[in-house]
Parts: structure tokens; C-alpha cells; sequence
């Protein structure tokens, strides 16, 4: 399976992957934050299976496990033993599964509102953002598109007729459309559901994690990293006010300035 990354900057590796929304891609998730990462590391924009510039096949198990393989194959190609992962949303459980699967060749994570690990414990499920989601899917339309853009920020200027419009061009291409049903049966198939349970394998991680959260979170809310923070030994947790699911296009640099000093910390 190819996988598309832009890559940029000299140092140690860091992987983004993106969440997992319709017309999402490693640009659309982290464009004005490789820049700035590029300063400090070798920064990969990884799409995932299913997304932007990478194959999209039919999921096989569960999709965390299987962008987690197709993640190992692309850093295999590269000649990359060891990375720092960044993961927001689906990305954020991509990262937790890797991690868990090949343990030797996961550095630090950094998880925003990551999905697997989060576990609402006073939120209702399914979660407004979740919601419109689903109802993307069946019959797209520019209008459900803007819906569930709309869940993702605080801050609704964020959502443009631009942003809307590219999105869901994206999304609506009959292959991005299949293997966007694809993911989410994945997480739903009787034989692989639990592999999508992360926060029940949480306490085997023994990576540093710093776990990022807006407190307007409304797909992954932010009650959802109490279990994470209880169970993971290494973790830390930062919270920002007036914030949504994109925490690192809604507080671009205080994002940029938190995640590159905690990849850059000391090794104790």
C-alpha cells in the first residue's frame, strides 16, 4: 500500500497523522504546523490509508491496525527505526496502536483528543461531532459537510466556504466515499470491535504522552481522558480554554510552542 507524506526539516523523526473526517488529509490537519516542526525535526505529514494521496483500499480488522501496519511499512521504506508520533483524533489511535504493536519504534506521542483511548465518562455517546459524522456518510451534501465541520472548533470563523468547499470536494470522490465506509465499519465488525478499544491497553504504554484536549471539545470530549490519564504512567495532560477538536488550528502556536518542547525534553 503507498502512503503519501510531506516531509520537511533534518533531525529526529516526527509522524503526523491526521483525524479522520471526511476530506481530511495530512495538509488539511497539519499545514500550518510543519513549518514550524520542520525548525526543530524531520517532520513526515503522513496521509492515511483511505485519505488525501494514499491508496485506499478496503480496511482489513480494525483501521487502527491497519494504518499502524501500513505506518511501520512506509517508516521501513524510509529507513526510519525510531519516530515521534503526533496524532489527532483517528491519528491519535493510529499513534496508541503503533505504539502498542511495535513498541521499539515509538518515541513520544503527543494525542489530541486521540479516538480508541478516549472513554467518555459522563458525555452521552455517540457524541454530537460523531453524530454528524454518520450523517455525512449515507448521502453527502455540502450542507452535512459544514454540520460537521461546525462540531470540530470553537471558533466558527474557522469554518469558511473555502474550508467547506475543499472538504467536501475531497470527501465526496466515489473512491474517498468507499473507503471512508470502509474505516467505519471497521470499528463495528464483530470479529476486530475490541482492537478499537485502546483505553483498554493504555496501561501497557511506557511512552511519554502528552495528552492535549480543547475543553469545547464536542466529538471527543474532554472527560474522555480521565481513563487515559489514570491508566497511562507517563502521561501529562493540557487543556485548552475556548477550544475544539482541532486544537492545533485553533491555538496553532501555543500547540506548536507545548508539542516541540515536550518532543524535545529531556530523557528522563
Amino acid at each position: 500500500m503507498h502512503l503519501h507524506h510531506d516531509e520537511a526539516g533534518t533531525g529526529t523523526p516526527v509522524v503526523m497523522l491526521h483525524g479522520g473526517g471526511p476530506g481530511a488529509s495530512g495538509l488539511s490537519n497539519f499545514g500550518k504546523n510543519l513549518p514550524v516542526f520542520a525548525e526543530h525535526f524531520r517532520t513526515l505529514v503522513v496521509d492515511q490509508p483511505g485519505y488525501g494521496k494514499s491508496d485506499k483500499p478496503e480496511v482489513q480488522g480494525n483501521y487502527f491496525t491497519f494504518a499502524a501496519t501500513a505506518l511501520k511499512d512506509l517508516l521501513d521504506e524510509l529507513g526510519i527505526q525510531t519516530a515521534h508520533l503526533v496524532g489527532n483524533s483517528l491519528g491519535g489511535g493510529t499513534a496508541v496502536r503503533f505504539a502498542l504493536t511495535y513498541p521499539e519504534r515509538a518515541g513520544r506521542l503527543v494525542l489530541m483528543g486521540p479516538g480508541g483511548l478516549s472513554l467518555n465518562v459522563f458525555a452521552p455517546d455517540p457524541t454530537e461531532g460523531v453524530k454528524r459524522l454518520a450523517e455525512f456518510g449515507p448521502s453527502p451534501s455540502r450542507e452535512k459537510m459544514a454540520a460537521f465541520l461546525r462540531t470540530l472548533v470553537f471558533d466558527q470563523r474557522l469554518v469558511t466556504d473555502e474550508l467547506i468547499d475543499a472538504r467536501f470536494a475531497a470527501a465526496s470522490d466515489p473512491a474517498s466515499l468507499k473507503a471512508m465506509a470502509s474505516m467505519g465499519a471497521s470499528f463495528f465488525d464483530p470479529a476486530t470491535y475490541e482492537h478499537g478499544l485502546l483505553w483498554r491497553d493504555a496501561h501497557r504504554l511506557k511512552n511519554r504522552v502528552l495528552l492535549i484536549w480543547g475543553r469545547e471539545d464536542r466529538v471527543n470530549p474532554v472527560d474522555g481522558a480521565l481513563v487515559a490519564m489514570k491508566l497511562i504512567r507517563r502521561a501529562q495532560l493540557h487543556v485548552f480554554g475556548g477550544c475544539g477538536h482541532w486544537v492545533q488550528l485553533e491555538k496553532t502556536a501555543e500547540f506548536n510552542r507545548l508539542a516541540i518542547e515536550f518532543l524535545e525534553g529531556d530523557t528522563r
